[in-house]
């Protein structure tokens, strides 16, 4: 069983983080007596754990008594935020006009059949999230990804693909 400072997180992934909720003093420390801190606070949560894990936002709750169903409202409706852990690469696939018309569905067909997951998910091994977004600004190189803050255009199944082995072997490589 889990100590008080430790949370493991897996609704629907296989990535499971532990959190060190000491991590937090600071942060809540910094916004004790500041009313309508919240978004602030969530943002610095997420900054510490890459997401906001649910037992963190527990303890905001109590620190500064918004109702945990309040921070669950704020927390999704904020695209910002995160509820689950995400990948080390998250690859963001545009869906906007220029993409759809550039046949940018056969694209994240294939990286769903590459990653194994679904958009929105992270793959089992911690590496990878696939997120599709409605644009990234990118236009004259549809169909586009953007993977960290590398933007990959022109795409087609196979280059995606061959994009996503690239990255594995760096990475097994890294190890």
């Amino acid at each position: 069983m889990p100590d008080n400072n430790q949370f493991t997180n897996n609704p629907g992934n296989e990535i499971s983080e532990a959190v060190d909720l000491s991590l937090m003093e600071p942060l809540l420390d910094k916004y004790a007596d500041a009313r309508g801190s919240l978004i602030p606070i969530l943002q610095g949560i997420q900054t510490l754990y890459g997401f906001l894990p649910a037992k963190a936002l527990a303890a905001v709750s109590t620190a500064t008594g918004v109702s945990l169903s309040s921070i669950y409202g704020v927390a999704t409706f904020y695209a910002q935020f995160r509820l689950n852990p995400v990948g080390r690469h998250v690859i963001r696939v545009c869906h906007g006009t220029a993409c759809h018309v550039q046949n940018v569905n056969a694209v994240s067909i294939a990286l769903v059949g590459e990653l194994g997951v679904n958009d929105g998910s992270t793959t089992p091994d911690g590496l990878f999230t696939l997120e599709t977004v409605a644009c990234l600004g990118c236009c004259s190189l549809a169909p586009v990804m953007m993977i960290g803050d590398e933007t990959y255009g022109n795409l087609t199944p196979s280059k995606a693909v061959k994009i996503i082995k690239n990255i594995r072997r760096d990475e097994r490589q890294k190890q």
